[in-house]
């Protein structure tokens, strides 16, 4: 094999992971976060990890809470 035939499978190896390979496709661009929450979908509370359902949580600084007594903990 010549060191040109080389030289072009590399380029185009090159080419392949740059621009095809790391393209996003459509449906994985959107993350889980970006998703809006109905009121019967259910969280994770930060302090004890029980879920509750989204009306029945308690909000603060962008994280939920199950009760009054994680809010506070």
């Amino acid at each position: 094999m010549s060191p040109q035939w080389i030289v072009i499978g590399v380029l185009i190896a090159l080419v392949y992971f740059i621009f095809i390979k790391n393209k996003p496709l459509s449906n994985q661009g959107s993350s889980k976060k970006d998703e809006k929450l109905n009121d019967d979908d259910m969280v994770e509370c930060k302090k004890c990890g029980t879920y509750i359902t989204l009306n029945e949580a308690k909000l603060s600084e962008g994280q939920y809470f199950c009760s009054d007594e994680c809010l506070n903990a």
